[in-house]
């Protein structure tokens, strides 16, 4: 539902996308430039992997201000304990499903693929306990809201603002959540991912829902990175 006063459509997107991935390159080129080895480095992985997503974020919460009501309202991010449990039941169900999806896919593209381009950047930086941490908190907390905030909070009402249908917009918001991760061999896997975070947003119309069902999500992934790079597990 289009919110009386929003005044920003997909230009605010890709606005919002073209700060992810200019920064992204950016941070990497002056790290290169530096002479940093982006492998190993800490500072890197830290803010490599964290500050695009949530500049991006950040923009896109401008946008709303300037162009529109303010996030809690075009963004649909009203509180509601109704929207928590329908998030913590599709994130328990999507962590299921993307065990399952997970197992299928490493045995078909092979275990050394199965890893993200965080896990990999993670494993070879060897972090130590406090950067383990943030990193800990950022994947599992503050990476998932910054997402939901550009995903299905700005692209999911630059679709709803063309009057197109909510199964268009969760069509769509999956689609290019997959993708926009920039990793061709993972995007069929992140679209499994995806899909229940998706229908959180769908079918409660806030955006509370499908920020639980993601925070969930990555739960697990983000405790095993923790404890993989710590040394508790073998990576």
């Amino acid at each position: 539902m289009v919110q009386a006063g929003q005044r920003w459509g997909f230009g605010a997107f890709l606005l919002v996308e073209a700060v992810f991935i200019l920064s992204a390159v950016f941070i990497t080129a002056a790290a290169r430039t530096s002479g940093t080895d982006i492998g190993s480095s800490v500072s890197f992985v830290l803010i490599g992997s964290m500050v695009p997503t949530v500049l991006a974020a950040a923009v896109a919460v401008t946008i709303t201000y300037v162009r529109g009501n303010g996030p809690f309202q075009d963004l649909r991010l009203a509180w509601d304990w109704a929207d928590v449990k329908v998030g913590l039941k599709l994130g328990v169900f999507g962590l299921v499903l993307t065990y399952a999806a997970a197992v299928v896919w490493s045995k078909v593209v092979g275990d050394t693929n199965a890893t993200s381009a965080i896990s990999e950047l993670v494993d070879g930086a060897g972090l130590p306990l406090a950067a383990a941490v943030v990193m800990f908190l950022y994947v599992c907390f503050l990476g998932p809201v910054c997402e939901e905030v550009i995903y299905r909070g700005l692209l999911w009402g630059a679709i709803e603002r063309q009057r197109w249908s909510r199964w268009a917009a969760f069509v769509l918001t999956t689609l290019i959540f997959a993708a926009s991760h920039l990793e061709p061999l993972r995007t069929s896997l992140l679209i499994v991912i995806a899909v229940p975070i998706g229908i959180a947003r769908l079918i409660t119309r806030r955006l509370t829902a499908s920020v639980v069902a993601h925070v969930i999500n990555n739960f697990l992934p983000g405790l095993t990175l923790l404890l993989v790079s710590i040394g508790v597990m073998p990576a």
